[in-house]
């Protein structure tokens, strides 16, 4: 016979995600006449829209189990995006950003999206680490300049004709491959390596893991940086199934990005968390949204709701801090 307390911490998550498909489920037949889960483009749909965001959340969800935060994620992947693009443009390009570079190899252009992801992560990172601002400060700051150098980096104009070598990692079900190999890497990583256990002691009690001899500085500068990175893949993949580099892009995906990994269990206080549970958080965000649309409820509702479940996830997360404290 299982008891609650064997079973893993996800298995109520992934309970609340079916109970949110089923309702849909229920919902459409009542309200639309239409199955929900029975169209299997619409769940096609559902996977490839939140493959983008999840591959933020991967990243978002180091720092928080640091005890951090990090606002910056959308618009470093507008900065990426752009970055990359220019450098991505086919020889055949009108008005190109660089002439110079036109039909480089695909990889050049992914590793300088990378790199620049990678740049802002490590900024966040160093002055998180070295200045004592708190991480909602210095990566609020990173939001408000990579989205204004995004802009100022083609003076406004979106950037296109992107070699078709480029284009090929946003086709078909490349995002959702991407999205679920680097949260697969990652997942093993926190499990398995040094790496990991010296993320989870920097949130649990981060004088202690220092005591202990942990670099805590060059460690919280290493996380930043990988979300940054994973930002800034999530640009390069985002701007090459779009076929275009917009400085609007990723607007809000920092806040999407953060929402799954709450609603997945990792606590803002920091200390706990896993990526498989971020996983099924992007995926609950991915089904409410589509949800959504499916019965026509507008837009703004599903901000609503989606506002109400993060604050019921912190209130939870709360109760369960409590109760730790309380056993202690």
């Amino acid at each position: 016979m299982f008891k609650r307390e064997n079973l893993p911490a996800e298995a109520s998550i992934f309970a609340v995600f079916v109970g949110i498909a089923i309702l849909f489920e229920v919902l459409g037949w009542v309200f639309v006449g239409k199955s929900f889960l029975g169209n299997v483009q619409r769940l096609e749909i559902i996977i490839l829209q939140v493959s983008i965001f999840g591959i933020i959340a991967v990243g978002v969800t180091q720092v928080i189990i640091t005890s951090g935060i990090d606002l910056s994620g959308g618009a470093v992947l507008a900065l990426s995006a752009m970055v990359a693009a220019s450098f991505a443009q086919s020889v055949d390009a009108f008005a190109p950003i660089f002439p110079q570079f036109l039909g480089l190899p695909i990889i050049i252009p992914i590793a300088i999206g990378l790199a620049v992801g990678a740049a802002c992560g490590w900024i966040n990172g160093a002055i998180t680490a070295y200045t004592g601002i708190p991480p909602f400060i210095a990566t609020l700051g990173m939001l408000v300049t990579a989205r204004a150098v995004a802009v100022i980096y083609t003076e406004g104009q979106p950037v296109y004709s992107l070699s078709e070598s480029f284009t090929v990692i946003g086709s078909g079900a490349w995002p959702v491959l991407v999205f679920f190999v680097v949260a697969m890497i990652f997942h093993l990583i926190l499990k398995h390596t040094v790496y990991g256990k010296h993320t989870y002691a920097i949130g649990s009690n981060e004088k202690a893991a220092r005591v202990a001899g942990i670099n805590v500085r060059r460690h919280k500068i290493m996380v930043y940086t990988i979300a940054g990175s994973l930002s800034g893949l999530a640009g390069v993949v985002m701007c090459a199934r779009a076929t275009i580099a917009q400085s609007g892009m990723g607007t809000m995906y920092e806040l999407d990005a953060i929402s799954a990994v709450v609603i997945g269990g990792t606590s803002l206080f920091g200390g706990r968390g896993r990526i498989s549970g971020t996983v099924i958080g992007v995926c609950i965000l991915g089904v409410i949204t589509s949800g959504f649309t499916f019965l026509r409820i507008d837009f703004y509702y599903q901000e609503i709701v989606k506002g109400m479940i993060i604050v019921g996830a912190v209130m939870l997360d709360q109760r369960r801090q409590a109760k730790q404290r309380s056993r202690a």
